[in-house]
């Protein structure tokens, strides 16, 4: 069972050495979870020399007003043989024989924390000390519970005191060792009246009376002990310190258990009680019950760990991995990442992702809707024909048909074609600007690096700049093609199909007739659908070809090349990540070492069901 309190024992030294020694924090904390006795009482109640009586040395700074300034936690090694000597976690593999250079060593620890004024700290010191004459136990020795503030304390050290007292003991897993003096009345007692404000049924308090044999003649405390003045769930214990001048005398710790013995032993009020009295009692009994209450937390300790390893790992693997420090491990952490966004971009155009699917959206709504638009029998009116035909002809009609009449109207229609072309390609432009605004949101690794971020994103548009030219390049050239070349194909089935309804030659007097006019517009419209049908198809085409599929092949290209061109001062601009979120990575990793040493630790150790 011993081996319990040793690793409750292991565990604090682990929280306070990664700053978890239960403040408010945003980083879970393992060290409320701990069961712990906090040994609480007002100034001059005899609590420090409790605590030497159940080490059996004199060793805690002695003094008037607030001695104890931060938290100390006591840890209790039982040793088979050897000689007895103290280590501070502060101070590691070093070790004092001398307990009055442990005295010190608490002072000087304490005035390095909070200067040598006579403020206090929340932040424990950790003594563990190694003898044959202890029991395994943890005890945290609290600040003594003042009423005022003497010379030098700020005016708030009463109520700072029990703010930090009740920040301790109102804690469920915290056993209150509740010290009163028995020459004072119980129901004035600092020590009681915080307990029960915490602990109103007393569940977890253990009651300890000082100063049994300085009480007034005729009086004595067997009403407290007996638990009838004031009813605690354990037993009261009551002890019997050195006094003032054994203290001055240097009398032994041992020596004074044994006359503490025979006090209670000798008394005709307390010789029943004498089993359940006494420091060595007091230690023995502590001792039990905090390896019984450890025991009962285990499960629930276990699980505990288990969810808030799960929840750090969470939330690391959310903030993303450590920079490198080297020019090669900066390289590769950009690439990775930019690659990540890359993947994620093309997720979108593939379908896996939402977004893509608008692209199509503007093949087949936006184009043919233009392409609908431009209302070509304007351009093909009656006077519009009359016009360009006769400008055509100049100076001499036409003897058979109006070839560069029909070539001006055709060239007049398909120019405007232009427009919905154009719109095509800054449509799907829009549609994969909007997709890498997208992607960079989607990539959580970008969330680290600001401005890798920024440099991510600007390099992706300007790539999709240069594609959108090329794309309009190509574009443009398809519908300049039509303009300069037609199918003669078209019109050499005119001739027959005239045969049918007429002949297409006319006399001189004719040609410019209404009716045949209408004839040429009719024919340009039919050729200007046909080209318009086609271009329909084929622009999509050209426009996947040199926006979607390079966007797909090649976004990133240019500033993977000029990335891989920088120096390790440049490339650590880039992965400029927040000092806040490296500073809580750092923080979360060795909670999450303390929590994973925890659980190990937990499941080594081997305990009585």
């Amino acid at each position: 069972m011993d081996n319990l309190i040793t690793l409750v024992n292991k565990i604090q030294r682990a929280c306070t050495a990664l700053g978890d020694h239960g403040e408010e924090s945003a980083l879970p904390t393992l060290w409320d979870s701990l069961p712990s006795i906090a040994v609480v009482g007002g100034q001059s109640s005899g609590k420090s020399s409790v605590l030497e009586s159940v080490v059996g040395k004199d060793f805690l700074p002695r003094g008037s007003g607030i001695v104890t300034r931060r938290p100390l936690v006591l840890q209790l090694h039982k040793i088979q043989e050897g000689k007895e000597y103290a280590e501070f976690m502060h101070l590691p593999r070093k070790r004092f024989n001398d307990f009055a250079a442990v005295r010190k060593e608490i002072s000087d620890e304490t005035d390095r924390e909070t200067g040598r004024s006579k403020a206090i700290s929340t932040v424990p010191i950790h003594l563990s000390i190694f003898s044959p004459n202890v029991v395994n136990l943890t005890l945290i020795d609290l600040p003594g519970l003042t009423k005022v503030a003497v010379d030098g304390q700020p005016e708030s050290i009463v109520q700072d005191i029990e703010n930090m007292v009740r920040s301790y003991i109102e804690k469920p897993n915290c056993i209150i060792l509740a010290i009163s003096p028995a020459n004072q009345d119980l129901a004035t007692s600092d020590a009681i009246k915080i307990s029960r404000e915490v602990d109103p049924r007393g569940d977890r308090t253990f009651g300890v009376l000082t100063k049994i044999d300085l009480m007034d003649k005729g009086t004595d405390a067997v009403d407290i002990l007996e638990g009838k003045s004031y009813k605690l769930r354990y037993p009261w214990i009551g002890v019997v310190n050195r006094s003032q001048a054994d203290i001055n005398k240097s009398v032994d710790m041992i020596a004074a258990r044994r006359r503490e013995h025979e006090y209670f032993k000798n008394s005709p009020e307390y010789g029943h009680l004498t089993d359940r009295m006494g420091s060595e009692y007091l230690g023995k009994v502590l001792s039990k019950h905090l390896e019984t209450v450890i025991k009962s937390r285990i499960p629930g300790l276990q699980s505990l760990i288990s969810k808030t390893i799960s929840e750090l790992e969470a939330e690391l693997t959310r903030l993303g991995k450590p920079i490198a420090n080297d020019a090669g491990g900066k390289l590769y952490t950009a690439m990775e990442i930019s690659r990540a966004f890359d993947q994620i971009f093309k997720e979108h155009l593939d379908g896996v992702r939402p977004g893509g699917d608008k692209i199509y959206g503007v093949f087949d709504n936006q184009l043919p809707a233009g392409l609908k638009r431009l209302q070509f029998d304007k351009h093909l009116s009656m006077d519009n024909v009359r016009k360009l035909i006769t400008e055509a002809d100049g100076y001499q009609p036409h003897l058979i048909a109006p070839e560069q009449g029909y070539r001006r109207l055709i060239e007049s229609c398909l120019v405007t074609i232009r427009g919905p072309a154009e719109a095509a390609v800054d449509a799907i432009h829009g549609i994969l600007k909007e997709l890498v605004q997208k992607s960079i949101s989607e990539t959580v690794e970008l969330k680290q690096y600001p401005t890798l971020r920024v440099e991510v994103g600007n390099a992706a548009i300007q790539s999709l700049e240069r594609m959108r030219d090329e794309s309009r390049r190509a574009t443009l050239q398809l519908v300049d093609m039509e303009c300069c070349y037609l199918t003669v194909e078209f019109f050499r089935k005119l001739p027959q199909d005239a045969e049918k309804g007429g002949n297409p030659t006319h006399s001189i007097f004719d040609r410019y007739s209404d009716t045949y006019l209408r004839r040429i517009g009719s024919t340009v419209l039919s050729y200007v659908n046909m080209v318009c049908a086609s271009l329909r198809h084929s622009i999509p085409k050209s426009v996947v070809y040199c926006q979607v599929r390079e966007a797909k092949r090649s976004l990133l290209d240019y500033f993977f090349a000029e990335l891989g061109k920088k120096e390790i001062k440049q490339l650590s601009s880039l992965l400029d990540e927040d000092p806040a979120v490296m500073q809580r990575r750092t923080n979360l990793a060795k909670r999450l070492e303390l929590y994973r040493s925890a659980q190990s630790e937990i499941e080594m150790v081997a305990w009585d069901k």
